[in-house]
């Protein structure tokens, strides 16, 4: 019981619940918002007041084709949003600090493997380096 209590009360897995449970309450505002203002203002356009009153049968099974419209609207909505406020800055702080961190390091002339620019010998294979001095 130990070890399923340690497993529960994880870092990773309560961050995870979190994120799962925000994304759940998002995916919901999104759709709303979808089938509250974006579709009616397409609808306008178009015709008709809300997608997912649109529909065709065959042999009396309804298809309702407008409610996948208004998903499909809510998922860009949401990719879009996923994209441009979350995964791309995340991306451009990681580049920063991944230059950061590369801007520290070099590569030894004998083994090839990453050192410290400050480094006058290599851990790797016990070379003589000549230290590489802030320019």
């Amino acid at each position: 019981m130990d070890g399923f209590k340690k497993f529960l009360l994880q870092g990773n897995l309560v961050q995870l619940a979190v994120a799962v449970v925000i994304g759940t309450v998002f995916a919901n505002l999104v759709t709303a918002f979808t089938e509250g203002f974006i579709t009616p203002l397409i609808g306008i356009f178009g015709g008709i007041p809300t997608f997912s009153d649109l529909y065709f049968e065959i042999n009396g099974s309804r298809f309702l084709y407008g409610a996948f419209i208004d998903a499909a609207i809510s998922f860009l909505l949401t990719a879009s949003i996923v994209y441009f406020f979350v995964v791309l800055p995340v991306a451009k702080l990681m580049e920063r600090y991944v230059k950061a961190e590369e801007a520290t390091m070099h590569e030894c002339p004998y083994c090839f493997s990453q050192i410290n620019k400050k480094a006058e010998r290599c851990p790797a294979c016990t070379s003589q380096v000549v230290p590489e001095t802030a320019s």
